[in-house]
């Protein structure tokens, strides 16, 4: 999907002019034994999931020939371009993931399915193209659902996995079905393409499918300019139009999502989240992820209220897909999910200072819930559990008090990414503000902070070492409201080499912001503004290397 806001460059109006360049294929061995965790946020709740194993370590520094700007542990292509992630599935042992990918950047537009392979959802390995684009007369391939046809429903044979993808010709975006029999290594085209013929609407695209338990039925959610509309179907082919959601001053929604949580984990107390790609301009953000809470009845999608909520509240977290475990008994499948994003702006996509590809990359792997609290229930995002494998050891930060305009510098490990977790608290409410600095060379920082006063964590890189030189979007401060539990914050912030993730007060703020600098051993100071400020419970870890493998033709499948 390519953002039609307000804030894109005509370059980026349409997804088929969006995309991406060809160049040299990297290879990297991949040392790291791979391992499954269960799917339980890092709340200290979850236990290991369904046959996990340890890794052994890996190396905490980038091997010396990437290139400067390619992240530690963040999911990117060898080359050429990438953006909107698809949901993965689970099939014969692997996590299935796709994301849309241009190896004619910048001189030819159009994108296709690129696929990769992990067991942990932290180490993973590329397969090539899945689904070619300009393949079968109806444009390149855009943002879909790939599932697993359990029961043939389709009539391909039971465990089929079927993509049903936005195609765009000549400006006309359709719906087509592509079937894999070979476990989602290779997609043909359906013979009867499109199952959906545009019935004469600029945007309609983005089509989410998933299996509808309740109604014994496939259900798909589609991006239909201001409107979410709801179709049902029995095989995948023939699809009835339901009912639609419309929205207001948000722009052009793209990339839907439908999906049930049971709040606080209860499976006696479940709620339907619909969630959107959307341009907040009107409102003061950014293009971003909203969601709605409500009930879902087979055909219908009814919120409880008017309001939208933002699943992050930085610059760089859009197309966001979510998914849950099946090896997990129902239960625990509905207590959470894994949650995924673009970490991008179409406001300035293809100006990131990358060499071997453009695009950006993927945000970390995380895990979603929903929680009650404040007599309303809403969504909250930790990193995923199985990030803690990459995790060295904790350096622990003495308890400090900082006087207004005292700075403290903090030793961090020698690594190219890490993890530093810290509570905040202020003496006067009214008046404290503690500031994060993170070096990004030449005298150059990105700032993480919360404002005692205000009750917003924020981040902002208008001072990092490539700002000066890029569009005033990327400049933009970015906030997002968290109140202090008894007086205090928790920051969960992660750290890599072109990029920060802040989780704030146990999950109930992300922010999630590209930014780029020097890489290696990345200096950090912490600066108490306006009051005095106490920071406890503080530690930064480092994060070891997660490369992702790079095969060649013959040695896909594995």
């Amino acid at each position: 999907m390519i953002s039609d806001s307000q804030t894109s460059p005509p370059a980026f109006r349409r997804r088929s002019l969006v995309i991406i360049t060809v160049g040299a294929i990297i290879t990297l061995a991949l040392l790291a034994a791979v391992f499954a965790l269960a799917p339980r946020g890092d709340d200290g709740r979850g236990a290991p999931s369904p046959s996990a194993t340890s890794a052994p370590p890996t190396a905490f520094e980038r091997p010396s020939d990437w290139e400067p700007n390619r992240p530690a542990i963040h999911f990117t292509p060898a080359e050429n371009w990438m953006n909107d992630p698809q949901k993965p599935f689970f099939l014969d042992g692997l996590w299935h993931y796709y994301y849309l990918y241009n190896a004619d950047h910048p001189d030819g537009n159009g994108t296709a399915w690129y696929h990769s392979t992990s067991s942990d959802l932290i180490h993973w390995k590329d397969q090539g193209v899945a689904i070619d684009k300009y393949a079968n007369g109806l444009g390149d391939i855009w943002t879909g659902t790939a599932v697993v046809d359990h029961d043939d429903t389709a009539g391909f044979g039971a465990g089929a996995v079927i993509a049903l993808v936005t195609q765009q010709t000549d400006g006309v975006q359709r719906q087509s079905l592509f079937v894999s029999r070979d476990g989602g290594y290779d997609f043909e085209s359906y013979e009867g393409n499109p199952v959906m013929d545009n019935p004469g609407v600029a945007d309609w695209r983005d089509p989410r499918v998933f299996w509808d338990e309740a109604s014994t039925q496939w259900v798909m959610a589609l991006a239909e300019h201001d409107r979410i509309g709801f179709y049902t179907s029995p095989d995948l082919k023939k699809w009835t139009y339901r009912s639609d959601f419309i929205t207001t001053d948000l722009g052009v929604l793209e990339c839907p999502d439908l999906f049930p949580l049971a709040v606080d984990g209860d499976p006696e107390d479940v709620r339907w989240v619909l969630a959107a790609g959307a341009n907040g301009t009107a409102e003061g953000m950014t293009t971003g992820t909203v969601y709605w809470i409500g009930d879902w009845d087979g055909e219908r999608f009814t919120a409880d209220g008017t309001d939208h909520r933002w699943l992050d509240h930085g610059s760089d977290y859009y197309a966001a897909v979510t998914w849950d475990d099946p090896r997990l008994p129902e239960d625990e499948r509905l207590s959470e999910r894994y949650g995924i994003g673009w970490m991008n702006n179409w406001a300035y996509a293809a100006s990131f200072p990358t060499e071997d590809w453009q695009g950006g990359s993927d945000s970390i792997v995380r895990s979603i819930r929903l929680v009650s609290g404040d007599g309303r229930v809403a969504l909250r995002s930790t990193p995923a559990a199985e990030l803690r494998a990459l995790e060295g050891d904790p350096q622990p930060i003495d308890d400090m008090r900082l006087d207004p305009g005292s700075v403290v510098d903090i030793a961090t490990p020698t690594a190219d990414a890490y993890r530093l977790r810290l509570e905040v608290s202020a003496g006067d409410a009214s008046a404290g503000e503690v500031r994060l600095k993170i070096d990004t060379g030449g005298g150059r920082f990105a700032t993480v902070g919360y404002d005692f006063d205000a009750g917003v964590a924020f981040v902002t890189r208008d001072a990092d070492a490539v700002a000066a030189g890029m569009p005033e979007e990327y400049r933009e401060v970015r906030t997002a409201p968290v109140s202090a539990s008894a007086g205090r914050v928790r920051l969960d912030v992660l750290v890599d080499v072109a990029s920060i993730e802040v989780f704030a007060g146990d999950g109930e703020a992300a922010l999630t912001t590209a930014t780029f600098g020097t890489t290696g051993r990345r200096g950090l100071q912490i600066e108490a503004v306006r009051g005095p400020v106490a920071v406890t419970a503080a530690s930064v870890t480092p994060l070891r290397v997660a490369p992702v493998e790079r095969i060649s033709p013959d040695q896909r499948g594995g």
